[in-house]
């Protein structure tokens, strides 16, 4: 090797092994820094939900599908999903759409239909902490499958099914400190493909104490904190790749950490 090919080669070595930077290819496109765009909150101290990473489907449903809630990790491969989920490829590829928003409260959920790339660039921003449920527009699960087919196909779901369910998709992304306040429905899954997601679960016999008007964030600041040990959920932060089941009828409340691209298959 001569001496003037060493430098080009570390340089090269360089650019392959840089962590990749906030607004690279590394994270989509979606942690735009600057003002107000930090992260919403930390994740918790100790996370209380299971992680496996070699479960099988009878461990699967003898332990967790009627019981409790699992992270799952490595049982199915979305890269190619996440490739087309970054924020350049969805504005070309669906800037256009009209997407339905719903208010992130309990209960009474209010539709607004707006352009996606102008809920990209208006209203995916930092959730102010003291906007109401009501005053918070989440796009979240009303996905038009016609025009998100083509996106949708290359998803892999997890490959765990519950008999007698058929899976449906919702798609998501939000704002760092938005998500959705308690509620429950039948059993899911919910995977990250970009960001962290914080998610705070009770079992169906554990009614939690919220106002179902306001935003999670609000929750975790004013309520939270005033929880005995045995009163709080079973929580944790679930990174980018990994896949959170959750049982029929648990209450469940969310948070996004970052501003957040999610995708949930639940088994209704």
């Amino acid at each position: 090797m001569t001496p003037a090919a060493r430098p080009l080669l570390l340089l090269v070595f360089w650019v392959l092994a840089a962590p990749a930077r906030p607004g690279s290819e590394g994270d989509g496109g979606w942690q735009r820094r600057g003002p107000g765009t930090s992260a919403a909150g930390a994740e918790e101290q100790r996370c209380t939900v299971e992680r496996r990473a070699d479960l099988t489907y009878a461990e699967f449903i003898q332990h967790y599908a009627f019981s409790r809630p699992v992270i799952l990790q490595g049982l199915t491969d979305n890269s190619r999903f996440r490739a087309l989920c970054s924020r350049e490829r969805l504005l070309a590829s669906f800037g256009d759409n009209v997407v339905r928003l719903s208010t992130a409260n309990t209960y009474s959920y209010q539709k607004v239909d707006i352009p996606f790339q102008e809920y990209m660039e208006q209203l995916l921003h930092p959730q102010d902490p003291n906007s109401l449920g009501n005053d918070t527009l989440y796009f979240f699960g009303d996905n038009n499958f016609t025009e998100w087919a083509s996106l949708f196909r290359h998803y892999s779901p997890p490959t765990f099914g519950l008999l007698g369910t058929t899976p449906a998709y919702s798609f998501g992304i939000a704002g760092a400190g938005s998500g959705v306040p308690f509620h429950w429905h039948g059993p899911g899954f919910s995977e990250v493909i970009y960001g962290r997601k914080r998610w705070f679960l009770y079992p169906p016999e554990k009614t939690p104490k919220f106002h179902p008007n306001k935003t999670t964030l609000s929750w975790l600041r004013d309520t939270y904190p005033t929880l005995t040990p045995s009163a709080r959920p079973l929580e944790c932060t679930i990174q980018a790749g990994e896949v959170l089941y959750f049982p029929d009828r648990w209450w469940h409340a969310t948070l996004n950490l970052d501003t957040s691209v999610f995708i949930s298959t639940f088994l209704s």
